[in-house]
């Protein structure tokens, strides 16, 4: 591989902040793979952004060639209750098409079909099946995420990946690849019963948290 490495643009699920789980360091799912790659990593995603913000903000940053280019846009356009199918679709197709311009490689992600609390459905399936399209028009690599949905892969909030989520990401991503060497492989996960019951334990906290922010957004509404 000759390019700059891999860059990886979209929004805080691959900005990736967040605290370990089951042994796991928090880092974004897209660093995972780079280090399984054995690529240097570029990372422009910014929380909260739209495929309108990866186009308008993320893009003109790129400075490839690259080796690998990932986008992972979605999450956000379909949580929105502004939610437009065709903008959608055609901001993500004018990031991917810059994106393959630019790099030897491209990786997409599909959304989660249980996203969000309150549920966003059916609208996360019409992002899937728009990124599927995308990425078959550009012969992209495609990291299936559909199923992606509980514990230990999401927080209770059901949109953002404990540090076990990025890593399972990042092996989906990486089999996409076609890697060598999966992400997984370089770590030891914790999977004893005591490292399972702390797990367990902190994310009943964090549903606690979760669950008061829900009733504090249905009253607001």
């Amino acid at each position: 591989m000759t390019g700059r490495g891999l860059v990886a643009l979209g929004d805080s699920i691959t900005n990736g902040h967040g605290e370990p789980a089951l042994g796991v360091p928090m880092q974004s799912w897209a660093q995972w793979v780079a280090e399984a790659l054995a690529l240097p990593f570029t990372k422009l995603a910014r929380d909260g952004a739209q495929a309108s913000d990866v186009l308008a903000e993320q893009v003109p940053r790129l400075q490839g060639p690259y080796d690998v280019a990932c986008l992972y846009v979605g999450v956000n356009d379909a949580r929105s209750v502004d939610w437009d199918g065709g903008a959608y679709e055609q901001t993500l197709r004018a990031g991917a098409a810059a994106l393959a311009d630019c790099s030897e490689r491209l990786l997409l992600c599909t959304v989660p079909a249980d996203l969000g609390r309150p549920r966003a459905a059916p609208k996360p399936r019409v992002a899937s099946a728009i990124v599927r399209a995308v990425a078959g028009d550009h012969g992209a690599a495609l990291a299936e995420l559909d199923d992606l949905a509980g514990p230990p892969w999401l927080l209770p909030d059901a949109v953002h990946p404990t540090a076990r989520g990025q890593l399972e990401i990042a092996d989906r991503a990486a089999r996409a690849l076609c890697a060598a060497t999966l992400p997984s492989s370089l770590i030891e996960i914790h999977g004893s019963r005591r490292a399972q019951a702390r797990f367990a334990a902190r994310w009943g906290v964090m549903l606690a948290g979760d669950l008061r922010r829900r009733g504090v957004e249905r009253v607001r509404r």
